[in-house]
């Protein structure tokens, strides 16, 4: 009996232990940096990469976060979805107005590295503003409301849509069905399926594709992706040493596209660990993630 109380008390102080690490980090983001050269950059570029706020606050007003990516001096910003959290009887934009309103006039006081201009904002969609729009019934019209924001901050919506940032960069935002997000065994993805959403990648422009479900890596590869930036995943939401991600939101165990960078053919992909969580409210060895991504030139080899 003695055993059995020490080891239960024991494995309650490991949980407790846990639970507080855990508190820590979803209080505490990090910022990270990633270089991607390429023979179609010819000249640098800073972009910040976020996704998976999910209605988190680091600070009044995410103060935090702005401070940081007004230090960073991006050229550019992008937005990988799930900004808020669309849960019945809980999904509003509060949040999202907030960290937008901040994040543009962060934008009016700030040149980019690379530039003398305001850095540009690009929003792609995550699985939660698809969800705003697809549930109108539940979700009222919270969906145009976010279009509405969108536009009136000149913020470029990339829905299904592709802009030029200048003549070497393209930027891509693909919706995903819903079945793409289907738990436990997800829809697989035709090999048409980029091109009927977006139309054919510029083979010469590097292409930026916002793809909130890094799962279809091989896809968006093969379609013309230079560089894919997802999320979804929260890192895993527990990550172990030599292991990586235990689980992701739709329950796949040990996943190897949770979080880090990934090639294919001379594509990558970055999944970013994501800032905020919702339903499993729990990350461990899994610091919320603020990315910056530089763009380099990268010589042809002779």
């Amino acid at each position: 009996m003695k055993i059995l109380s020490a080891v239960m008390a024991g494995g309650a102080a490991v949980a407790a232990a846990g639970l507080i690490r855990s508190g820590y980090e979803r209080r505490h983001f990090v910022t990270e940096e990633i270089t991607i050269g390429s023979e179609k950059i010819r000249n640098p570029r800073t972009l910040v990469f976020l996704t998976d706020l999910h209605d988190k606050e680091f600070g009044d007003g995410n103060e935090q976060l702005l401070t940081s990516i007004q230090s960073i001096r991006p050229d550019v910003v992008l937005i990988g979805g799930d900004v808020m959290v669309a849960k019945p009887g809980k999904a509003n934009l509060e949040v999202t107005r907030r960290f937008l309103d901040g994040l543009c006039e962060v934008q009016t006081l700030t040149t980019g590295e690379n530039s003398d201009k305001p850095f540009r904002i690009y929003y792609g969609n995550g699985n939660h503003e698809q969800r705003l729009g697809r549930e109108t019934d539940t979700y009222g019209n919270l969906y145009r409301q976010l279009r509405v924001l969108l536009k009136e901050r000149n913020i470029a919506y990339l829905s299904d849509r592709s802009v030029n940032l200048n003549e070497e960069i393209r930027i891509s935002g693909l919706n995903l069905d819903q079945a793409c997000y289907r738990d436990f065994v997800p829809a697989r993805m035709r090999e048409d399926y980029l091109s009927r959403h977006l139309g054919p990648a510029d083979p010469t422009c590097f292409q930026i594709l916002l793809a909130h479900s890094p799962l279809y890596f091989e896809q968006y590869a093969n379609w013309g992706a230079d560089l894919t930036l997802s999320g979804h995943f929260h890192g895993g939401t527990i990550r172990l040493p030599f292991v990586g991600g235990v689980m992701t939101p739709q329950y796949q165990f040990f996943h190897p596209y949770c979080a880090g960078t990934f090639e294919k053919d001379g594509k990558y992909m970055i999944v970013g660990r994501g800032l905020g969580t919702h339903s499993i409210n729990i990350r461990f060895c899994n610091r919320p993630q603020l990315l910056v991504i530089r763009l380099q030139p990268k010589k042809t080899e002779e």
